[in-house]
């Protein structure tokens, strides 16, 4: 997946996010929906820090992967 792919990705995340929100009040389903889509969030953002950091490495960026959401969600804790 190259960079363009990742950001409209994000887009689209944050767009339906926002879409939630101005739903009015959040539902149960709304909610887990939200926190799936702050998980897909959380990896496109490692999954684009991954690449520039292979790209600023001299490497090639296309080497980057997705990682799995347990290792993802767990560099805050």
């Amino acid at each position: 997946m190259d960079d363009e792919t990742i950001h409209d990705a994000i887009k689209r995340l944050v767009d339906e996010e926002h879409a939630i929100w101005s739903g009015g009040a959040a539902t149960d389903d709304d909610r887990a929906r939200l926190r799936e889509l702050n998980v897909s969030l959380d990896q496109c953002w490692d999954l684009l820090r991954q690449r520039q950091a292979l790209r600023d490495a001299g490497e090639n960026p296309d080497a980057a992967h997705s990682r799995p959401t347990d290792e993802v969600e767990s560099y805050l804790q």
